[in-house]
């Protein structure tokens, strides 16, 4: 058997299991799984164990390998596991040399002291980023790119800069360099992915940022079909991005943006850097640059101290900023995390906000589903009869088109949860 690989949480956990992938393989490893963690809620945290425990019944005798941010913030627990035969950092994961250390090491397994199997460094001591140059995306008709990793903020709930280091992005001209390489392997979209992708470039020479890059790469790689970003900070959008979405056809109309609440003084308690008024203010501001553009959000539910009163107007600015995508977190408590140590809300006001909030979130999509019946679209086809959209809506296509394929489709309907396309012209 070859290398599997397990990837939770965000894109850019995406982009480096491929890069994993590449290196262990070309390490010659065998037989071996790696689980690439995330550790964004506790419940992220106990799926990688679960999937751990399932991996060893199914496969006895392969290796488990353990990264990701999890790994990288709570090595010891990890290598406690006794179906974990290693545990790698966020920086170790990405090296040719650890992957082809462990092969000489014939990935043995047997009765190791947990303490070593770790290879976990600080994160914090990292100061540079790469691309890494890979060929492709197992079973994806989309590839991310990293372009930058890490981040200098402290909210008060996020555990993830103890997992990533401090910001650091990878430069403009390795970026093009490698989105070029990827469309020559036949990619149409490419994503860019950052743990703070608006943060990028302020450790590089003259500071440039994200909206600089998106212009670079739109001009330098004219065959590249379509370029979309992940999730950004409202209060990092800068002039040349919002120039960008206005005149770049060829930049995604759909933003996700890390709101995470409606309420000031939540917002304040967060330590995040934006207000209500900037949140709604910036979304105006796009639609006006965008007409097609579609806005999705991070909203947690139940952070500490948050009041009824104060819930309602996170529920509210699902509506007052026009979002239709809602990624909602209940809140959980991270070790080490000044919010962790704020008064609690109930688990079960928690749970009921999350389910509150989510609700909304599905009257907000099925309206925008509703929105666009009898609209023309050009959909990516990412399996034989399904894809998304410019705007990132799922659509049945009924035709088996070959993956990565752009058609385009008019919309004959919806069943609630995906665009159903009318006949393509190429069916």
């Amino acid at each position: 058997m070859s290398v599997d690989v397990i990837t939770f949480g965000c894109r850019l956990n995406a982009q480096e299991s491929e890069v994993i992938r590449e290196q262990a393989q070309a390490a010659g490893l065998a037989d071996t799984v790696v689980v690439n963690t995330c550790a964004v809620t506790a419940e992220a945290v106990r799926q990688s164990q679960q999937a751990i425990r399932r991996i060893r019944r199914r496969r006895p005798n392969a290796q488990i390998v353990v990264t990701g941010c999890a790994a990288q913030i709570e090595p010891s627990n990890f290598a406690a596991m006794p179906e974990v035969s290693l545990v790698l950092g966020n920086e170790e994961k990405l090296s040719a040399r650890v992957w082809q250390a462990q092969r000489a090491a014939g990935g043995a397994r047997g009765a190791i002291a947990a303490e070593e199997k770790i290879r976990v460094n600080d994160i914090m001591a990292v100061r540079e980023t790469a691309a890494h140059l890979i060929d492709g995306f197992e079973g994806r008709a989309r590839a991310f790119v990293q372009v930058q990793n890490g981040c200098d903020h402290r909210c008060t709930f996020c555990i993830i800069p103890f997992g990533r280091g401090n910001s650091r992005s990878v430069p403009m001209g390795e970026v093009v360099a490698q989105i070029r390489r990827l469309c020559s392997q036949g990619f149409r979209e490419v994503v860019l992915t950052g743990v703070d992708l608006t943060g990028y470039g302020s450790n590089l020479p003259g500071t440039p940022a994200l909206g600089a890059l998106v212009k670079k790469i739109l001009k330098h790689v004219p065959e590249l079909a379509r370029l979309r970003l992940s999730s950004i900070d409202p209060v990092e959008v800068d002039r040349e991005l919002l120039d960008a979405f206005a005149r770049e056809a060829r930049l995604m109309p759909h933003l996700h943006l890390s709101l995470q609440a409606g309420d000031d003084l939540v917002l304040r308690r967060m330590k995040r850097r934006h207000g209500r008024a900037d949140a709604i203010a910036l979304c105006a501001q796009l639609r006006a640059s965008r007409s097609d553009l579609v806005l999705g959000a991070d909203l947690i539910a139940g952070f500490p101290t948050e009041t009824e009163e104060m819930f309602a107007r996170s529920l509210d600015l699902v509506d007052a900023c026009g979002l239709t995508h809602l990624h909602v977190f209940p809140f959980s408590p991270r070790p080490g995390t000044p919010a962790a140590r704020m008064p609690q809300v109930p688990r079960e006001t928690v749970k009921r906000r999350a389910q509150a909030l989510r609700a909304k979130g599905e009257k907000a999509f099925r309206h925008r589903l509703d929105l666009e019946v009898g609209r023309s679209r050009r959909v990516l086809v990412e399996s034989g009869e399904r894809g998304h959209t410019e705007q990132f809506i799922p659509v049945q296509i009924r035709s088996t088109m070959q993956p990565g394929t752009i058609v385009g489709v008019v919309i004959a309907g919806h069943d609630g949860r995906e665009l159903l396309a009318a006949c393509p012209p190429a069916c």
